[in-house]
């Protein structure tokens, strides 16, 4: 995380007093487990669509991994938004894969308790393969295009299927959503390179909105004692990196709505100088977003 901040000026909103307070984020994912960065008292509700089970758990760690990027809150790092809070929403088993049929039903729960625990970002490091045929007529797509209607900033990864056109994966292809690649998918030590999610859609939506720093990044992990902290690469990472600049954002500009935040990410986005479909509006910068 040292890096992302550097990269992101993420240090800029700290020291001025932002730091997502109260800002609900709903991480659909594998789960989220107890952690010394992420406190019990930040994490209000927690739903299971794949073994029915009560209360916060990770069997896989990838949750766990993407939350503490999004809010770790200072025992041994700190994430974007450390004062953010959690809903858990489980759609991925113990080996990290996922029914459609789970992500679904965890996208209708959302749709039905989002206003309920005034969830004000929706964190998708989830997709779908390229290969499957999703288009936005999809109840995959409409239900993250309902959830945008209805007041929730939905932030989906753009997939790691690069770095062919046309490889963002669903619910990333979605117009209305905020899609986020890597920026870094060239970062040495991956194992894979070039791997963030390229658009155009089939349907010629311009995708990836946004990228952020996705390599290697260091954060919480499922395990117990030394194994507390793991390091792991993907557009999965670069998403929460965007999920909790947006909270920062919505902690100094309560009433933004969704478009608002489009608008200014697109106008405050760094150039990386390479085409739209590589790195859509450009890079996520902490201190522009939030001083434009």
């Amino acid at each position: 995380m040292q890096r992302v901040a550097r990269l992101v000026e993420l240090s800029y909103a700290h020291q001025r007093g932002f730091y997502g307070n109260d800002i609900v984020i709903a991480v659909v994912d594998s789960g989220v487990a107890s952690h010394c960065d992420i406190s019990s008292d930040r994490m209000i509700a927690a739903v299971d669509m794949v073994n029915n089970r009560k209360g916060f758990y990770d069997d896989n760690g990838h949750g766990t991994h993407v939350s503490g990027i999004l809010g770790a809150n200072g025992a041994s790092f700190v994430g974007m938004a450390p004062a953010c809070r959690y809903v858990s929403v489980k759609v991925l088993d113990s080996k990290g894969d996922g029914k459609l049929s789970n992500v679904i039903n965890g996208l209708i729960w959302l749709c039905e308790n989002h206003s309920k625990y005034n969830i004000r970002i929706i964190n998708i490091s989830v997709g779908t393969p390229v290969g499957k045929s999703f288009d936005e007529t999809s109840e995959l797509v409409r239900l993250v295009e309902r959830l945008w209607e209805e007041g929730c900033i939905v932030v989906a990864a753009a997939g790691n299927n690069g770095p062919e056109t046309g490889s963002v994966g669903a619910p990333g292809i979605s117009r209305k959503i905020i899609t986020v690649g890597a920026c870094d998918d060239n970062y040495r030590g991956t194992g894979y390179r070039n791997y963030s999610g390229r658009g155009p859609t089939k349907s010629c939506i311009r995708k990836p909105d946004i990228v952020a720093p996705g390599s290697r990044i260091y954060s919480c992990s499922n395990m117990p004692g030394r194994r507390r902290y793991t390091v792991k690469s993907g557009t999965s990472m670069a998403t929460p990196v965007v999920s909790g600049a947006i909270a920062l954002l919505l902690s100094k500009y309560p009433d933004m709505t969704g478009k608002d935040v489009k608008i200014r990410l697109k106008e405050t986005a760094i150039d990386l100088g390479l085409p739209h479909h590589v790195q859509g509006w450009g890079m996520i910068n902490v201190r522009r977003l939030l001083y434009y």
